[in-house]
């Protein structure tokens, strides 16, 4: 077991998601308002926590499927500030399920933290008649209290994923989260975290990459990156509309496209075509798989690079990033 600092205070950050969501009645587990209950009495809920040094902030209150790159960028912001104080061990972020994989991978790659950063979620709301917020709340705030864990984690049904690799696998489960081919990389058992491999030594440098993060803090939004699904029947209607629509607005202009391929990267013929045309009028074009297991293989002969192994959506916002980063040169 890992032990945990019990003196260091660890700083509990609320964003909404169902873990906030609020039903009429106790038996309603679909239909809720996500984002109503207050990150303070999220954790009043949960006696366990008494006495631990603890802080909350609520940073916004929002349904995951509506997240912003605005409350992104203040989260980040926020999250920074408590990991460069001396007392805090590490934070934890309450968010709502659909996007949190995205969060989770933006915040890694925005901050690299060199503290813990766990974010926890539910799948029921807090008024269900057994809610699974509680509990989750709960193993976040011991994982946050690790002290050789850093980087951005997922806490949810007792299992810890790694940013890089999570993914929501289930609309409805409990247990709505996996980390494909490499699993998760450690657990909670009754208050203490137990890894399944080693974590990595840990390394010397800035708790944040404030140079990253300074850049995303002075962006008013994030560079267009369009993420568009390879399939039986596709054409390349919805490409040569992104582009026309640059041409009509240059302020709504694509930067870049990620393609969902089928496979192993294979994208249909009448689909390339379009995405070639893009590719020529400047606009970057990657390849993740739609497959919710597996990576594209490099050198698969193709006219794209692969995602390095990030699915869809995560290879968007490393490619906005990217982006981002060119734009600042």
């Amino acid at each position: 077991m890992v032990q945990t600092k019990k003196a260091s205070i660890r700083v509990i950050l609320g964003t909404g998601g169902t873990i906030a969501g609020r039903a009429t009645a106790m038996a309603d587990n679909v239909g809720y308002v996500a984002g109503e209950v207050a990150v303070s009495d999220l954790l009043a809920a949960v006696p366990p926590l008494a006495g631990l040094a603890l802080e909350a902030e609520q940073i916004a209150q929002v349904d995951s499927k509506d997240m912003t790159f605005a409350i992104w960028r203040q989260l980040a912001l926020r999250v920074a500030h408590h990991l460069e104080r001396a007392e805090v061990q590490g934070v934890v972020i309450t968010h709502g399920t659909d996007t949190l994989e995205e969060t989770a991978w933006f915040l890694q790659s925005v901050l690299q933290p060199r503290k813990p950063v766990v974010m926890t979620c539910a799948m029921r709301p807090a008024t269900a008649m057994v809610p699974d917020g509680p509990q989750n709340l709960l193993d976040a705030v011991a994982v946050a209290g690790s002290e050789d864990l850093v980087g951005v984690v997922v806490v949810c049904a007792g299992q810890v994923h790694r940013a890089e690799h999570v993914a929501k696998v289930h609309s409805y489960r409990l247990d709505a989260f996996g980390s494909g081919d490499a699993g998760p990389m450690g657990c909670v058992e009754e208050g203490g975290v137990r890894w399944f491999h080693g974590l990595p030594p840990a390394q010397g440098g800035a708790v944040v990459n404030r140079f990253q993060l300074d850049r995303v803090a002075s962006a008013a939004v994030l560079p267009r990156v369009a993420v568009i699904t390879s399939h039986a029947d596709s054409d390349g209607a919805v490409v040569e509309g992104l582009l026309m629509l640059a041409e009509q607005d240059p302020t709504r202009r694509v930067r870049g496209i990620v393609v969902a391929a089928t496979g192993n990267g294979t994208v249909h013929v009448a689909l390339e075509k379009a995405l070639l045309q893009a590719q020529a009028s400047g606009v970057r074009v990657v390849r993740a798989t739609r497959c919710a297991r597996g990576r594209v293989i490099p050198g698969v002969r193709s006219s794209f690079p692969d995602s390095a192994g990030l699915s869809p959506v995560k290879a968007r916002l490393a490619l906005a990033l990217d982006l981002m980063a060119e734009d600042s040169l």
